[in-house]
């Protein structure tokens, strides 16, 4: 896809691994975590385990959309020029299961998932593919912002309610 061909939104499907693997406490019999972000979903049905040794299993969770909203180009932007850019999966247990709530590049979006009590969260590496999507995207549609740094008006002593000293 060409740059100038980029819309001013962009949806882009990923498939997530997630792992489950006993728990260390007496409270958790196991413990979930987001494993790997896919480019490419392969043939099997959303949480087909993939492959199990040492009480470890792991599992096909499912596809998920990246959404590219080219207001939020600064935070993609900070993402690609950071030491490793990242790619945050946020699973969901549910009553009915583990479930994928959410997959985002931009990081001030994957904070805000930080704060759901039933939120797993996990930074994982940008796969290279998505990393080169994302960057013709922030270079079609960012804009980059001076900063303005805003005065403060000298408040006039009378408008105060005070008066003047004699």
């Amino acid at each position: 896809m060409s740059e100038a061909a980029l819309p001013s939104e962009l949806t882009i499907p990923v498939a997530i691994l997630a792992e489950r693997r006993p728990g260390v406490t007496i409270w958790q019999s196991h413990v979930w975590r987001a494993l790997a972000v896919l480019e490419e979903a392969p043939p099997v049905p959303a949480w087909t385990r993939l492959r199990e040794e040492n009480g470890r299993e792991v599992f096909f969770a499912g596809t998920a959309e990246v959404k590219l909203h080219r207001t939020d180009t600064p935070n993609y932007k900070d993402n690609l020029e950071a030491a490793e850019p990242r790619i945050w999966v946020v699973l969901r247990d549910t009553p009915e299961g583990m479930s994928i709530q959410a997959v985002t590049v931009d990081p001030g979006e994957a904070e805000i998932y930080t704060e759901g009590p039933s939120d797993l969260i996990e930074a994982l590496p940008l796969p290279p593919g998505l990393a080169v999507l994302l960057a013709s995207f922030v270079a079609t549609h960012h804009v980059e912002r001076e900063f303005h740094k805003r005065k403060r008006d000298r408040q006039d002593i009378d408008s105060l309610g005070r008066k003047g000293r004699v």
